[in-house]
């Protein structure tokens, strides 16, 4: 069993940063692969970015690369999302996962662990 808690979310201006962070409990954490998916009213969850279970690999969808990065720190059990270069289109409730098989996967339905979210708000 993993519990994930999210945090760093807020209200930002567009062109702003913010970098969110998910603490996750257990002594197990880096045999998870991790990810970050967010969610708006009235829409299904979407993938934003996965990380490996080292941090050697990641992925990021289209809409987020170049301007979004996620690490993790496998000493401290945390895994991270910096987000640069905000956009309004990016308000939403963000989330992160754990995934017991490892992959880097963008299928919310493939991760067995979640967060209860953090809102960030992105103002244009």
């Amino acid at each position: 069993q993993v519990q994930l808690v999210e945090s760093g979310g807020g209200s930002v201006q567009a062109g702003g940063s913010l970098r969110l962070s998910c603490a996750a409990s257990g002594r197990t954490f880096s045999l998870y692969s991790m990810g970050w998916f967010r969610q708006t009213p009235g829409k299904e969850r979407e993938f934003v970015a996965t990380i490996s279970l080292s941090g050697g690999d990641t992925y990021y969808a289209d809409s987020v690369k170049g301007r979004f990065t996620i690490s993790r720190d496998n000493a401290k059990n945390t895994v991270y999302l910096q987000m640069n270069s905000l956009k309004p289109e990016d308000t939403a409730v963000y989330y992160c996962a754990a995934d017991r098989t490892g992959i880097l996967a963008a299928k919310a339905r493939v991760y067995d662990y979640w967060g209860q979210g953090t809102q960030v708000t992105v103002s244009s």
